[in-house]
């Protein structure tokens, strides 16, 4: 068992004043492992004063003083990448291939800011005027539980760069991989108050965020609901906001596609990170004319794949996050059956040999883009396998979503492919990969979100610009 007692404000870990304990389980044995003592308003109060003091001379800091920080951030990320992947197994259930990246993730994203931010331009001239970058103020960034130790990282890093102060509202059921994260941040030796950390709930915690006039921008990566009252509650402040939502992303596979080929990449996008994620390709079109082909081919391939203990080499697919989490899957499984779509394999209940924790089958599907299955996100391994007719009707059905995250095109010709892509409405689109490009722009259109992170574009979300004319 282990219990987390401390919460990070101003450079020092402190008891919080909050006095609510959440217990923390291991997904594949549904065993309690911990328990995290969870930050209340008075916490979050004591947090956004010290990032606003610390701000002052923060954002002061040269371009190679925030370097050389970050830089420290990164040695001491890095070496925690054994005991992070050790809590990312154990409590949210990652296998361990895709819990190695996911350890490795945090330090890559830290050096990608600083060199994000090596190759930034904070001055440049526009006609008699210059125009300089300013650093927005206090960033409240709200993590989600898919991705913890990264997604602060990222955003903390880039925040950082841009000169920003920060306070951070992780998943409480991701706090082993904050704790870790968090002792790395105070040994790297970075100004007191311009990182504080606080574990707490998103209706306690994060509304004192969203709703304080001393926080200047917000950048929530999670569920479209909680964004919708995100840019609500902190529309009285006019506060600057980046949303990283939901998904519901087309895999579109052409009628030129190689079988033996977009199968696999096909079930790569939807399955990654066991399903829990935001961009997975959980829509897979196929041409109707080679349907008979494509339903056998991914029966086959999704019999191959594992889902199960997560310690076990073999296993691609761990275990849902919670048991509600776990249910929210059952039940759309069970929906999918009560609407009429053709069960190609998998269905409810645990997989073969697991008696508890919460796994899940890897589940395919094929009916119409109309069943809620096709329409609402999931957020488990369940797939819905959609035909269509032609080129014009794989695009329409793509773009018939409230979603716009990511997409995929598959296809022989890659010309014709790209051509495809352009025209799907989504925030990215890959063709014929799922290799990620860190120095792009990351975010989606619709309601999967507004701004963007990665890059200059996610460097440019913490900064204004301010016009300087000087007669």
């Amino acid at each position: 068992m282990q219990n987390i007692d401390n919460i990070y404000i101003n450079g020092e870990f402190v008891t919080p004043h909050g006095e609510e304990r959440f217990e923390l389980f291991n997904p594949a044995t549904e065993e309690v492992i911990g328990t995290v003592r969870l930050a209340d308003e008075v916490d979050a109060e004591r947090a956004i004063t010290a990032a606003k003091a610390a701000f002052a001379g923060w954002s002061r800091t040269t371009k190679d003083e925030r370097i050389a920080v970050l830089k420290r951030m990164h040695k001491a990320v890095a070496a925690r990448e054994d005991a992070l992947l050790e809590a990312i197994v154990t409590e949210y259930g990652a296998p361990q291939s895709r819990g190695r990246w996911m350890a490795q993730y945090p330090a890559d994203v830290i050096a990608q800011a600083i060199e994000t931010l090596e190759e930034f331009e904070f001055v440049e001239q526009a006609g008699s005027a210059q125009v300089v970058m300013t650093p927005v103020g206090v960033a409240g960034l709200i993590t989600p539980w898919n991705s913890d130790a990264g997604f602060i990282c990222n955003k903390l890093a880039t925040a950082m760069a841009a000169g920003c102060t920060a306070v951070i509202k992780p998943s409480e059921m991701s706090a082993m991989q904050t704790q870790i994260v968090t002792e790395a941040l105070h040994e790297a030796n970075i100004p007191a108050g311009v990182f504080n950390i606080i574990t707490g709930r998103g209706e306690v915690v994060g509304d004192v965020i969203n709703r304080h006039p001393d926080i200047a921008k917000i950048s929530f990566t999670g569920s479209t609901a909680v964004g919708k009252h995100i840019v609500e509650s902190s529309a009285a402040s006019l506060k600057r906001v980046t949303l990283e939502l939901g998904g519901k992303s087309p895999t579109v596979i052409l009628d030129d596609a190689d079988i033996e080929k977009a199968v696999p990449l096909a079930l790569a996008a939807g399955f990654m990170n066991s399903g829990q994620a935001c961009i997975a390709g959980t829509r897979i079109l196929v041409p109707r004319s080679r349907q008979a082909e494509f339903e056998p081919a991914f029966a086959h391939a999704v019999g191959q794949v594992q889902s199960g203990d997560p310690r076990d080499d073999k296993t691609e697919i761990g275990p849902m996050v919670s048991r509600k989490q776990w249910q929210r899957v059952q039940d759309y499984i069970r929906l999918g059956v009560e609407e009429g779509a053709k069960l190609l394999v998998g269905g409810e209940g645990r997989p073969a040999g697991m008696a508890q924790g919460w796994g899940v089958k890897p589940t395919v599907f094929v009916g119409h883009n109309q069943m809620r299955i096709a329409r609402e996100e999931i957020f488990g391994p369940v797939l819905v396998m959609i035909p269509y007719e032609d080129d014009a009707d794989a695009l329409a059905i793509a773009n018939d979503t409230n979603y716009g995250l990511n997409a995929m095109v598959l296809g022989g010709n890659t010309e014709r492919a790209v051509r495809i892509a352009q025209q799907i409405e989504s925030g990215r689109v890959m063709v014929n990969t799922l290799a990620h490009e860190p120095k792009a722009p990351f975010g989606g259109v619709k309601q999967s979100g507004l701004g963007r992170e990665m890059g200059k574009w996610g460097m440019q979300a913490y900064l204004e610009a301010k016009t300087l004319v000087v007669g």
